[in-house]
């Protein structure tokens, strides 16, 4: 299948026109005809008597317009999207304006001939033709230029809050990725003496934990990523930690191609080992345990702690903010983000909508 041709250059894109193919935005453009409809018929009632004969005559008139126009909008958009927004614009408008006279003309000479036929004046269709066409046609390029120029600053102003928000998340990842980056060094630092084998074990993971996660480029990656960045910073630690260190997988209940914002889990990870397991002297188990539910991913990662552990992570709350605020920013409203602290466990559940990545959201195992 041949490609679509690009845009100019130099231009924008006119991908600002909403889906007329979706039902959401057919049933849109019923009942704003319909809305239409009622405020005409009610201008219109003293000079034409009936409200129920005016609102048929007119509703039916509009939606077989707006209708109409939806599914030539709908057959034009992938069109109208390799085109400049000027010309997309002017020819998006051309249609609606096209659509509206055909109608017009349709009902005009039907209408006539319904009157012909039943030897009475209707009253609605006048003997002059431009009388009739010029009046539509007119409100429909102005209605049809107001309702594409909304569509365009609707479109930017989503534009301009999706890439502040992925400037905000990018923002939040850079000032996580030192802390996590140093802390991995240390661990080998600490291992190049006592250990150059398990050294040199620990960079070659530290080498593939940055190819699957830390680029620049990837706000958000899949789980099945993020969880493979997680076990990877757990190998990194259990080179350190020994035996000391058990972690806990139960996460075949998650879907592997769902998005989530990057380096979520590690963090989580990384705090459970150095604030839970590191400072007891028999070290511990993190379990980290996943599933979901209509709709909602829940991801739980819990750890033994001791009282001395506890004071010092009542300070130390970066790492849970940073998730916090990214997580808001990838599902504003949506996602949050549970601390239970109890006198032996530390727990801290993170749930977000479940938005399946290109080849959907199918479980597998882990």
């Amino acid at each position: 299948m041949n490609a679509p041709p690009p845009a100019p250059a130099g231009d924008q894109r006119s991908d600002y026109l909403p889906d007329f193919c979706e039902s959401r935005a057919v049933l849109t453009v019923v009942l704003v005809s319909a809305l239409l409809a009622v405020v005409l018929a009610l201008a219109g009632q003293s000079a034409q008597g009936s409200f129920l004969v005016e609102l048929a005559r007119t509703s039916g008139y509009l939606l077989w317009n707006g209708l109409l126009c939806a599914a030539v909008l709908c057959k034009a958009r992938p069109w109208l999207a390799q085109r400049s927004l000027r010309a997309s614009a002017l020819i998006a408008l051309g249609l609606i304006v096209g659509t509206v006279a055909l109608v017009s003309e349709a009902a005009y000479w039907l209408g006539r001939a319904w009157e012909q036929q039943i030897g009475v004046p209707s009253g609605i269709f006048p003997r002059e033709h431009w009388k009739f066409l010029l009046p539509n046609v007119g409100i429909a390029a102005i209605v049809g230029a107001l309702a594409l120029r909304y569509f365009h600053v609707a479109h930017e102003w989503r534009r301009s809050v999706e890439l502040e928000a992925r400037s905000r998340i990018r923002a939040l990842q850079a000032r996580i990725r030192p802390h996590f980056l140093f802390n991995s060094m240390n661990t080998i630092a600490s291992l190049t003496r006592s250990d150059p084998a398990r050294a040199e074990e620990a960079i070659e993971d530290l080498s593939d934990l940055f190819r699957v996660s830390l680029s620049e480029a990837r706000a958000q990656i899949t789980l099945r990523e993020e969880l493979e960045v997680a076990r990877i910073y757990q190998r990194i630690e259990q080179l350190r930690l020994g035996d000391r260190l058990q972690v806990r997988w139960k996460v075949a209940d998650l879907p592997a191609e769902a998005i989530v914002p990057s380096l979520l889990l590690q963090p989580l990870l990384e705090n459970a080992i150095g604030h839970g397991i590191e400072p007891l002297p028999e070290g511990g188990t993190v379990t980290v345990e996943g599933r979901a539910e209509d709709g909602i991913v829940s991801i739980e990662v819990s750890n033994p702690v001791s009282a001395t552990a506890r004071a010092v992570r009542a300070g130390n709350r970066m790492a849970l903010d940073n998730i916090r605020q990214r997580l808001d920013l990838a599902f504003p409203g949506q996602a949050s983000v549970e601390v239970d602290e109890g006198s032996t466990t530390y727990r801290v559940k993170i749930r977000f909508p479940l938005v399946a990545g290109p080849t959907g959201g199918h479980r597998e195992s882990w």
